[in-house]
């Protein structure tokens, strides 16, 4: 089972922002979840929500904002004041930073696209993920069957993962899928369907586990993997389970 550092280390720096997946790379995290969006300009950002509202000192949508006027806002001090440097990073600044950390692990970018529609997206994402090789593997992920089936044909050798919360309906559009091989439902969905979980015919990893009770839980269903916000702690804690058994 694979712990993946959820928005990067979101419980200790900043969510979705260089701090974080610096720290997520220090801590030895096995894999990075990260978010995009496309800006007004048509520049890939990474931030989870559609509005820059919860994590800077702006107010609006992505889509209404050019890169320009992302940049000019603090990402940092509504996390805490120390990181009131904090920028909103582009696609690229990510890449580069997993780069010259010489990151190994497994980066799962997640496309935005169920509230907005962000035309292009997926072309552009692509281009930059196939532009060169890369020292770690990517994945993709998303809510959007749509935005899965475009990356599909874009990348057809590139794994790809629906993203759920609690839908049966999404459950059973992604074993209709054959190019799906993974489902990432909330935590409270994989403890309500703990006996199918552990024989499911794809991969399940959970968001968010975020404590040692509800992680030996998940361990117990035998999941591929399982999203969090402190790795460094959820990864020790899964060694510790591991030598127990």
């Amino acid at each position: 089972m694979k712990i993946f550092a959820h928005r990067g280390a979101s419980g200790t720096r900043p969510e979705n922002t260089l701090p974080s997946f610096a720290e997520a790379i220090r801590a030895g995290a096995e894999g990075i979840e990260l978010d995009v969006q496309l800006t007004k300009d048509n520049e890939l950002v990474v931030m989870h929500d559609e509005q820059v509202n919860r994590t800077t000192n702006g107010k609006g949508a992505i889509k209404d904002k050019t890169l320009a006027e992302i940049k000019a806002l603090n990402a940092g001090s509504w996390f805490d004041e120390k990181y009131a440097s904090t920028k909103v990073p582009t696609l690229k600044e990510v890449t580069d930073l997993l780069i010259a950390r010489n990151y190994r692990g497994i980066v799962e970018i997640e496309l935005k696209t169920n509230v907005e529609d962000y035309p292009g997206i997926e072309e552009k994402v692509s281009d930059l993920m196939l532009s060169q090789e890369w020292p770690f593997i990517y994945w993709y992920s998303s809510f959007n069957l749509d935005t899965l089936e475009r990356i599909h044909k874009l990348e057809p050798k590139t794994r790809i993962d629906l993203v759920m919360k609690d839908s049966e309906e999404a459950t059973n559009m992604a074993m209709d899928r054959s190019y799906i091989k993974g489902i990432h439902p909330s935590l409270d969905w994989a403890l309500a369907h703990d006996a199918e979980v552990p024989n499911y015919p794809i991969d399940v990893r959970p968001w968010t586990v975020n404590d040692e009770e509800n992680l030996k839980k998940v361990m117990d269903l035998q999941v591929s993997g399982a999203f969090t916000d402190f790795p460094e702690e959820i990864q020790l804690a899964k060694r510790r389970n591991q030598q127990k058994t």
